[in-house]
């Protein structure tokens, strides 16, 4: 198989199938003021958390590896303050990781060890990619443990799977 059609599935799979679905399923667990809720003054609500991972995807696929312009205020990511409505949060994450993901449907495989620049920073194509994937799903982690926190509750992100079934 190809190299870039398993980077594209896996991009696919982690971040849409996985991490998308996993921040609905929280925020679907969680009022509006619970999702602007900073629990201290060195962390993040999980509103901001949202917007975050939304930037860093504009930032490093979109543009980055897209070749789009970076319009990213990083800043504004974490200073914002004011409610925005939970579906208004899930629209702004579900139309950049359709924009994020149409670009990485349109590479070939020699795009993946071209050099791109995200962040003031050379890149491989690949090392962006496997960057996103990574810093999206250790916030995914955030939000689920901090859901899971709130509501003492169980996510079930593998309902009905044998997690202890042995590999060959």
């Amino acid at each position: 198989m190809e190299i870039i059609k398993i980077v594209k599935e896996e991009f696919h799979k982690r971040m849409i199938e996985e991490g998308q679905a996993r921040i609905e399923k929280c925020l679907a667990e969680l009022s509006d003021e619970e999702i602007w809720r900073k629990p201290n003054k060195n962390s993040n609500s999980m509103g901001n958390l949202v917007l975050h991972l939304s930037g860093n995807v504009r930032q490093y696929i979109i543009s980055g590896v897209g070749g789009e312009k970076d319009t990213r205020e990083r800043d504004q990511e974490f200073d914002a303050s004011s409610v925005i409505p939970r579906k208004e949060l899930l629209e702004k994450l579900d139309q950049t990781l359709k924009e994020a993901n149409s670009k990485i449907d349109d590479l070939n495989e020699s795009d993946l060890s071209k050099p791109r620049e995200a962040q003031g920073m050379s890149h491989s194509c690949l090392s962006i990619i496997i960057h996103v994937i990574e810093h999206f799903s250790y916030h995914v982690g955030q939000i689920t443990y901090y859901t899971k926190f709130l509501k003492d509750m169980d996510m079930a992100y593998y309902e009905g799977m044998d997690l202890n079934k042995k590999s060959n």
